[in-house]
């Protein structure tokens, strides 16, 4: 493959990796089952798979994608998002359906549309895949890029190192989770928090009541990958690698120890702020909402209407659309004035009508990407309460 017999495609795809292996000093590459490159609707991505591409590159796993954005229903919507932002969307597009990927656009592909099996040896780009493949799920990989994960898929293979090799999963620092987490934003906060000292490392957490929700392990493997650079987690008892702290730490002692309180938490919420009173819109769904954060959204909309001239819009992938308008949940939603979207996210140009407003979210990561001007972070029911009043606080 290195040397071209493949053809050019394979042939780049090979390099990259071999270059990864060299500067991580791997000793050889092992098989994969299955690859998610965090694909885009833009340059940086473009390049790459069209190298790929044109040079007639085919994944050998499944190799799913991270989304782009719906072209026709937003320049439906939307005046004034640039053509040329649009081509480059529709090439990218193209060239992952030409290399044979699993045309998914979805950043939770782990939950349908491609989900590893514990132990698996995968290559899985995107923030919240990454920590939630190797900790919730038990299967290795590697924090890879879009072009990284995307070579992986079309090679089969993947260099071994980090955290494909168990002496590199254990804990490297002790949180004592002292705050009361009642819900998935409480785990945004926690994992904004958790990301932010520690910036890189595996956490080990301590100090949960209860087992977290899917939900709530999405979203603090979101935030924490996206604060910090947080690949992988132990909630010893929870998670699946460990039921001891002694074995999240492979028999060693954590580099250091920090505790999380409730007050942390609020702090972290007020740091997130960034204005008070009226909104433009409300954006939720970073990442993807699943089906059941859709039905709570359309339970607190029942019976509303969202006040004029604000947009509420709720990312999800296309899989979990489906779903949410078979059980008349989207129906609610769009009866409220309310729009549930497939195929994209915060940070894709289709927003750009709202490059200078202010919006409200449930979720640090989607103000972090700051499509738009200001921001403001609360729960759902605080969100969809903005909504319907126009303003927060």
């Amino acid at each position: 493959m290195l040397e071209g017999e493949s053809g050019k495609g394979t042939q780049k795809a090979m390099e990259l990796l071999v270059a990864i292996g060299d500067a991580y000093d791997a000793p050889k590459m092992i098989p994969i089952s299955r690859a998610h490159a965090a694909s885009s609707g833009q340059e940086g991505d473009l390049y790459f798979v069209e190298l790929l591409a044109d040079g007639g590159a085919r994944c050998k796993v499944p190799t799913s994608t991270n989304p782009v954005y719906d072209i026709p229903y937003f320049h439906r919507t939307f005046e004034g998002i640039p053509e040329d932002e649009a081509a480059v969307a529709r090439r990218v597009m193209e060239a992952y359906r030409r290399v044979g990927a699993i045309l998914s656009w979805s950043c939770l592909p782990y939950l349908s549309e491609n989900i590893p099996l514990y132990g698996e040896t995968v290559a899985f780009s995107e923030s919240s895949a990454t920590p939630y493949v190797n900790s919730v799920i038990g299967a290795t990989t590697n924090r890879e890029a879009a072009q990284s994960a995307l070579a992986s898929g079309v090679i089969g293979k993947t260099p071994l190192y980090g955290l494909h090799i168990k002496e590199n999963r254990k804990g490297t620092h002790l949180v004592k989770v002292e705050a009361t987490l009642k819900d998935e934003f409480d785990y945004t906060l926690l994992g904004y928090y958790v990301g932010k000292r520690l910036g890189y490392g595996i956490p080990v957490l301590t100090g949960l009541v209860k087992r977290p929700s899917t939900e709530e392990l999405i979203n603090f493997c979101a935030m924490s990958n996206v604060s910090g650079a947080i690949s992988m987690f132990h909630m010893p008892g929870f998670t699946v690698e460990t039921s001891t702290v002694e074995e999240a730490f492979q028999g060693g002692k954590p580099q250091d120890t920090m505790t999380v309180s409730n007050r942390d938490l609020e702090n972290a919420c007020e740091e997130l702020q960034t204005t008070s009173g009226k909104i433009d819109f409300v954006m939720l769904g970073c990442p993807h909402y699943t089906l059941r954060q859709i039905e709570q959204a359309a339970k607190l909309l029942k019976g509303k209407k969202i006040r004029a001239g604000v947009g509420f819009w709720i990312c999800t992938s296309g899989t979990t659309r489906l779903l949410a308008e078979r059980n008349g949940y989207v129906q609610t939603i769009e009866r409220a004035g309310g729009h549930v979207v497939v195929d994209t996210c915060i940070d894709e140009p289709c927003w750009i009508a709202y490059r200078g407003m202010t919006g409200m979210t449930d979720s640090p990561k989607c103000a972090y990407y700051r499509r738009f001007k200001e921001a403001m972070v609360g729960r759902l029911a605080d969100c969809v309460e903005a909504a319907v009043k126009g303003r927060h606080q």
